[in-house]
């Protein structure tokens, strides 16, 4: 898969969701929902405070009456009400919108309302295109996982390959992302790295090709992987971009996104739901792009 509207178009060729916002009151998210429920890909339910998502919707240039507006001013009961929805079952997915991410994240974590099973991991996973790679990138985890274990690390590459199922790619390919190719013991991004690589030649990990430690220029480029007479089945054509820490991930994905003219969809995986978390400075289109991600994975 080439470019984020063909999840789109997937959407569209599938039963309808129904999409619970939290806190739903910003420019950008009404006008991202209006489009998806425009191309019938979802129905949504918006929390917030009434009078603001009217007006908002209103000054877009969107019939306010194509939602389900619940209202409620406070933000955090807002988020509350907003996971209440997906978890009763009137709604499939989760959307954060206005409210801070902490609020949002507090509300899906919460231990007796929230949508955790015990044992789960949330990880951020994040789907992008660039003009120049021959296909999407799968990366994990540019938002939550600030050092992600060797643990966490299986549950990433688990979560990244399920959605690159989803997007029909059938063997994805993941690159365990680090500085080198060789295994180094005092860089331990490598030895997790080499770890994974044997955990899935041994089927610990089913599904996808993994392989690392590789440095991001091979992971992308076989000519790299040829003039370090490196041999990889995922050299040069990598889905999935396993990065070591939060500050590698983020800045990655920013590089992609502010200097490459790159396009996204996010999403939370491990809860019970897809939940889809983009920045409130993203534009209409990336959050289009994350409901129509999340409403496939649903």
């Amino acid at each position: 898969m080439r470019h984020l509207s063909e999840i789109a178009d997937l959407c569209k060729a599938r039963q309808k969701r129904v999409l619970s916002v939290a806190y739903g009151e910003d420019p950008h998210t009404i006008g991202a929902i209006a489009g998806a429920v425009n191309e019938n890909m979802v129905d949504a339910i918006i929390t917030g405070h009434k009078g603001r998502i009217e007006k908002v919707a209103s000054d877009k240039g969107v019939d306010p009456s194509i939602f389900t507006i619940i209202d409620i001013p406070d933000e955090k009961s807002a988020a509350k009400e907003a996971v209440r929805l997906v978890k009763s079952g009137r709604a499939h997915f989760l959307m954060k919108g206005l409210c801070g991410t902490s609020t949002y994240m507090r509300a899906i974590l919460d231990k007796e309302e929230g949508l955790m099973e015990k044992g789960a991991l949330l990880s951020h996973v994040t789907v992008i295109e660039i003009p120049t790679y021959p296909k999407l990138l799968i990366l994990s985890d540019v938002a939550v996982l600030l050092a992600p274990t060797l643990k966490d690390k299986v549950k990433m590459i688990g979560y990244c390959t399920e959605i690159a199922h989803k997007l029909g790619i059938e063997t994805p390919k993941a690159a365990i992302i680090c500085a080198v190719e060789k295994v180094n013991p005092k860089m331990p991004a490598t030895l997790d790295a080499a770890i994974l690589s044997k955990m899935a030649d041994r089927g610990q990990i089913k599904g996808v090709i993994v392989d690392g430690p590789l440095a991001l220029d091979v992971a992308v480029s076989k000519e790299c992987a040829e003039i370090k007479h490196l041999e990889s089945d995922v050299a040069g054509d990598a889905d999935i971009f396993i990065l070591p820490n939060i500050e590698t991930a983020n800045v990655f994905y920013k590089s992609l996104t502010q200097l490459a003219n790159g396009k996204l969809a996010a999403v939370v995986t491990g809860a019970t739901c897809p939940c889809v978390l983009t920045s409130r400075g993203d534009t209409d289109e990336s959050k289009f792009f994350s409901i129509a991600l999340a409403a496939l994975m649903s």
